[in-house]
């Protein structure tokens, strides 16, 4: 068990981690050995995620979840495969914990008296100056 929160844990049967070849620098050794890590978690199917946690978390990791709710993390930082995948869980790990705080609920407030005249203030201002600029006609 991967604990998340202390109320969300992950079972580790609910991961799969596949190794692919990293792409980028690496020598010889780079087309031989298959360093990267791939993280998939099936988001939609999770059952210990509760609705709004999935929802968050789907909301949150774009385009890296799938048309089919299955999140892709792809780890490739490190040259040693143990490490890349720590590195690809930690990932998980710090997504889902995001996830899990719920959002902040805004509470609408209304503005001052004051801040009101003061706005109305400047608007006349504003008005003041700039029928100062108006072509003035004479009449004469």
């Amino acid at each position: 068990m991967i604990r998340v929160t202390p109320d969300i844990e992950l079972n580790e049967k609910e991961i799969s981690l596949s190794f692919i070849r990293a792409s980028g620098p690496g020598g010889q050794n780079v087309n031989k050995v298959s360093t990267a890590v791939q993280l998939r978690f099936d988001i939609r199917h999770s059952p210990s995620l509760t609705y709004g946690v999935r929802q968050r978390l789907e909301r949150l990791a774009g385009h890296r979840v799938s048309s089919a709710g299955v999140l892709v993390i792809t780890a490739q930082r490190f040259s040693s495969q143990e490490r890349n995948r720590r590195d690809a869980i930690a990932r998980l790990v710090a997504l889902v914990g995001e996830a899990a705080r719920p959002p902040k609920i805004r509470r609408p407030t209304r503005p001052t008296r004051r801040s009101r005249e003061r706005r109305l203030e400047s608007k006349r201002r504003q008005s003041e100056i700039k029928h100062g600029r108006r072509r003035q006609f004479d009449l004469t």
